[in-house]
């Protein structure tokens, strides 16, 4: 890949981010679903403390970042 294409392929995510917001917090089926796993073994994992729920009964977006982060790094180092 160019620097251009590179350059080109960035502004458009940027464009796209700009144009569709994500939402503050999603529900444990979006939730579920950007994370790869079933809504029972995110519900369980909800109830263990490896994810918050906010005052809403919804997963805040951050609190799934953190966990794909968290996961990357994981991954990374085997």
């Amino acid at each position: 890949m160019t620097e251009e294409m590179l350059t080109t392929a960035l502004k458009a995510v940027q464009i796209y981010a700009e144009s569709h917001p994500r939402p503050s917090s999603v529900t444990i089926g979006q939730a579920a679903e950007m994370l790869g796993i079933s809504r029972k073994t995110l519900a369980g994992r909800i109830k263990d403390g490896w994810m918050q729920m906010n005052g809403l009964g919804k997963i805040p977006t951050s609190e799934i970042d953190r966990v794909l982060a968290t996961t990357r790094k994981l991954h990374k180092k085997s």
